[in-house]
């Protein structure tokens, strides 16, 4: 048996991000550039869906400034290191309402205005826990909210500075979790069990 012999493909930035945003991924999928690697994401299951409508419907009704939601927002962000920049969908993206931060967007945004984004793990946990939440950091989102389902527990990420943030806060589900301005509420985790 003969191998073929293949042209090694270029890994310079530019023709890593020109391959990832000529990308056509199956419907439902999303498709992700995180810290120089592309990621693929299928559609969510049903459970991760439930802790999104619950957090959603909780920002909207408490938070102490009207919110907006949009559900998979694309968002370019400062790249780790020598890598492009970063492009991630966060599970959900909250601005507050009166900026209207959606109306005219690009599918690819700049994170500025962003009050808050939510990711809640899926298959890939780490991407989630780690490289994403760098990522929100070095775009300096204010607050990152991490559903992890397989610790049951719930986390804030704020005062983002250089590729992390300063400040965490946990709670396990069941307990409330404190988020601060502009929200300004005790997210109730009870319905998370």
């Amino acid at each position: 048996m003969t191998a073929m012999a293949h042209e090694p493909m270029a890994t310079d930035k530019e023709t890593l991000l020109d391959f990832f945003l000529g990308l056509d991924t199956p419907q439902g999928f999303r498709a992700e550039l995180v810290e120089g690697e592309i990621v693929v994401t299928p559609p969510p299951d049903g459970d991760h869906e439930d802790y999104l409508g619950i957090i959603g419907r909780q920002v909207t009704r408490r938070s102490a400034t009207d919110i907006q939601i949009s559900g998979y927002k694309g968002l370019v962000l400062s790249g780790a290191d020598d890598q492009p920049a970063d492009h991630v969908i966060p599970d959900a993206t909250i601005a507050p309402y009166a900026m209207r931060l959606f109306r005219g967007a690009e599918p690819w945004m700049p994170s500025k205005g962003v009050a808050m984004v939510v990711e809640v793990t899926s298959s890939r946990s780490r991407n989630d826990r780690v490289a994403k939440r760098h990522a929100y950091a070095r775009g300096a989102v204010p607050l990152c909210l991490l559903v992890d389902r397989a610790k049951s527990a719930v986390t804030i990420f704020s005062e983002p500075k250089g590729a992390d943030h300063l400040s965490t806060h946990t709670a396990p589900f069941g307990d409330p979790l404190p988020l601060p301005a502009p929200f300004s509420f005790d997210l109730d985790t009870a319905a998370f069990l």
